[in-house]
Order: C-alpha cells, then structure tokens, then sequence
C-alpha cells in the first residue's frame, strides 16, 4: 500500500507496511484520507539526520493526535529498522506515545531501533528529500522557508471497508 505526499516543494512517495504494523498504518491512513494532513507544516529539519511533519495545519508542533483521541502504543518490530535515507517512522514523546507527527530518515539512524515505530519507507520522491535537506533551518532545526503537506494521495487503503 502506498501514498503520495503532495508538498510544497514536490511530490513524496511512500510504501507503507500495513502487515507488520497494523494500528500505526490504520492511524496514519485514516488521517491521509480525512485530509488532517492538509496544510500540515514540516516544522523541523536536522540535515543529515530527518524531517518531521504531522502536527494540524494551525502549526503548533506540540500538537500531535491519533484517530482514537489519544496516545497509542508502539509497534517495534526487530525486522522495520531506521537504516536507510528515506526510512519514515512516527515521532514520539517517548515509549507508546505515538500520535499524528511523523518523520522521514535523511539518513540511517539506528540509535532509533526500538524507541520509533517504523510504518513505510520512501519509493518515489527522494529528489525531492534533497531539497527539503538543503533548505536552510535555525539552530533549533525550524525552517525558515515554509514546507507543507498540501495534500495526500492514498493509492490503495486496505483498512477501508
């Protein structure tokens, strides 16, 4: 299953593993096709290391909810590891507190194995994760030219009925 993150700067591609990681790619689906993703800010950038997005469009990056309203727990599997340049994994604020935020690999980063869930990794776009790396952020990883998540393209969603 795959969907298309349709930024400000180019189009992302991403294949997600609905069967290694059910609840987490139910979550993420459900806010792909309810349009919460619209309009959502990449608010933080650590070149050479990921992107982060998935907080409402009001752009407030505290703010991170799942479909059921709450926090929901981890989906750690040994075999969905964060060893590759377009690896996407939910933002968390530690052990199950997985929401709405979510973020993309510029590069490997193992130190991650076993605190983020892994749910997709990048099939198409990654020029433009080049370019979304080479804009320029303040010391705290803020970007100073504004990128969004326009709108996103659910290419097959096994969770709809």
């Amino acid at each position: 299953m795959s969907v298309t993150l349709h930024t400000s700067v180019g189009d992302i591609k991403i294949e997600l593993f609905c069967e290694s990681v059910p609840k987490t790619a139910e979550n993420f689906l459900a806010l792909c096709a309810s349009a919460a993703y619209d309009a959502s800010p990449f608010h933080r950038s650590l070149p050479s290391f990921m992107i982060q997005t998935g907080s409402p469009a009001s752009g407030n990056p505290k703010t991170s909810t799942s479909i059921w309203g709450s926090d929901f727990e981890d989906e750690i599997r040994p075999s969905l590891r964060h060893n590759a340049r377009g690896i996407v994994s939910m933002a968390n604020k530690g052990p199950s507190t997985n929401g709405s935020q979510f973020f993309i690999c510029y590069a490997a980063a193992p130190h991650l194995d076993g605190k983020n869930t892994v749910f997709g990794r990048v099939i198409g776009g990654l020029d433009v994760l080049d370019v979304m790396e080479g804009m320029e952020v303040d010391k705290k990883g803020r970007m100073k030219e504004k990128i969004v998540i326009e709108r996103v393209t659910v290419h097959a969603n096994p969770i709809a009925g």
